[in-house]
């Protein structure tokens, strides 16, 4: 890429929700992780457009606990921000999604170094998600985040509320106020202060294919606030054609130059016959921004949407991206930083890296639809055109002890390339797969591998293509079922609202609560 480009995504995978903040010369981006732990992924710049990973802020339990939490639920929309030589991080853990409730409870973590060490949590309220925090110029602090309303009859998203935030007593006080409402959806609210207005950036249309992201502004910080006349600062509702959709949920950042960017999620879906679908999930770009003479915000280049190509603000340089590695042999004795655990964090009991050095243990715990204990380790999806391979040394003893290869969703939406065992024929390698809630084994894809001196397993994404194979010695490769529909493992599949994106990874079970341990001896993920 030419020095001085941004090219997009700069965060691929999933990586929704962005909240971006400079701090000298450095910019730090951290997102939405849902189910997932460690919890709010943080990447580090000094150009926008090389990111490098910077650890997880949420990687301790009494920061984060999402045990039981739906699918889709737990971390939404982590904002992050900088205020008095402190690092602050307001965030929501939602527990229930659907309707017409919304379990949802606000915290408050700041720590002096990205790195920390975090504050314990502070409560804030449980009004309504999407949580921020906005430093005024006379030194106090607000807290915005929507109302949602669960009557009957009433528009869920019922505003935007202020209350004020005592960082003496680290509580917020008065009342809060609704300082905007809108008769379409709005969330993600984001306040700044420029040349005497306060300006209110909202995420509006829902994080589908209607995204977009408003503006408002008001001479008061209370309001009232007049919308921006030109509708939309972005969009990608009007077309299906552009290679970023669902571009929206932002936030502005100024460079040490007085350039203005905005970090904000997009999706790259692939085509199928069901239409298009975000294999990848929601991931994070960086648009420039230019301010009219009337006041008010707009993309550099016109329009409304975002572009692959941007340019950079001087610093750019033409360093390439830190990314993990694609091959992980297991020689280290803690997991890689890019590997994902489901609700709960990894821990000696049921993961470890030293019973056999160099390579990875997984005890069989709950089922793949447990929301509690499974034994499951992942890595983001970050091309369509990938391989993943690993070679598992599994002795199961009985039917309800499984392990394998998994290609995820979540729970209620998997492809799974197990070995298993079968009374009469000892171990089996076999497809098993859960759509949309529809859980299937796949008896006519089994093979006998009770005699195989090793099971190596791979799954092959090309688009909207998913094929399964497995080899006894990794030269002699056979398939294992018909060529899947990866495009299942998006938002998009199915009714029910979905956030996350696709994984890939390692998983075992044991139903009979003796914890099979199974034996993982690589783990490579690489584009195709």
């Amino acid at each position: 890429m030419p020095a001085g480009l941004i090219r997009n995504p700069v965060l691929p995978g999933f990586h929704p929700d962005p909240s971006i903040v400079r701090v000298c010369d450095t910019y730090y981006v951290v997102n939405s992780t849902f189910e997932w732990l460690p919890g709010v992924p943080v990447h580090r710049s000094t150009d926008l457009a090389h990111w490098e990973p910077a650890g997880h802020i949420l990687d301790r339990p009494d920061l984060v606990d999402l045990r039981g939490v739906a699918d889709s639920a737990g971390v939404w929309a982590p904002s992050l921000s900088h205020h008095d030589g402190l690092f602050w991080l307001a965030y929501s853990i939602v527990r229930t999604t659907g309707n017409p409730f919304k379990d949802v409870d606000n915290y408050l973590i700041t720590a002096p170094s990205i790195e920390g060490p975090w504050s314990a949590p502070v409560f804030l309220n449980s009004s309504g998600f999407d949580p921020s925090l906005f430093h005024d110029e006379d030194g106090r602090t607000w807290l915005l985040n929507i109302q949602w309303d669960a009557r009957e009859g009433r528009p869920s998203f019922a505003g935007i509320l202020l209350q004020e935030y005592d960082r003496e007593q680290r509580r917020l006080t008065g009342r809060p106020r609704t300082i905007l409402t809108h008769e379409d959806l709005v969330e993600g609210p984001n306040l700044y202060r420029r040349e005497g207005w306060y300006y209110l950036m909202l995420a509006h249309g829902g994080t589908g294919w209607n995204h977009g992201i408003l503006m408002a502004r008001s001479r008061s910080l209370a309001g009232p606030y007049e919308l921006a006349p030109g509708g939309d600062l972005m969009t990608t509702r009007h077309t299906w054609k552009a290679p970023l959709l669902k571009a929206g949920h932002g936030e502005l950042v100024r460079t040490p130059e007085g350039e203005w960017y905005i970090a904000h999620l997009a999706s790259r879906p692939v085509d199928t016959k069901g239409g298009p679908r975000s294999v990848l999930g929601r991931e994070t770009c960086v648009e420039q921004i230019v301010w009219t003479d009337d006041g008010w915000p707009g993309l550099a280049h016109g329009g409304t949407e975002p572009r692959v190509t941007v340019p950079g603000p001087p610093s750019a340089a033409t360093a390439a991206a830190v990314v993990a590695p694609e091959r992980d042999d297991f020689d280290a004795t803690t997991l890689d930083a890019s590997w994902c655990t489901l609700r709960v964090p990894a821990d000696p009991s049921w993961l470890s890296l030293t019973d056999r050095p160099g390579q990875l243990r997984l005890s069989g715990r709950q089922s793949l639809h447990s929301r509690f204990e499974q034994s499951l380790v992942a890595r983001r999806l970050r091309s369509v055109r990938c391989e993943a391979a690993t070679v598992v040394d599994f002795r199961p003893d009985h039917f309800t002890q499984a392990a394998g290869l998994i290609c995820w969703y979540d729970t209620s939406t998997y492809f799974y390339l197990r070995v298993t065992h079968e009374e009469t024929r000892g171990r089996i390698l076999g497809l098993v797969e859960n759509d949309a809630g529809t859980y299937r084994e796949q008896p006519a894809t089994e093979t006998d591998v009770d005699d195989w001196p090793a099971i190596h397993l791979r799954a092959r994404f090309d688009e909207a293509d998913l094929r399964l194979s497995a080899s006894p010695d990794g030269l002699d490769w056979r398939d294992v079922g018909p060529v899947l529909d990866a495009s299942r493992l998006s938002d998009d599949y199915g009714d029910a609202l979905r956030f996350t994106g696709a994984f890939v990874g390692l998983c075992a079970q044991d139903l009979g609560g003796t914890r099979k341990p199974a034996f993982f001896d690589h783990f490579e993920l690489r584009d195709r």
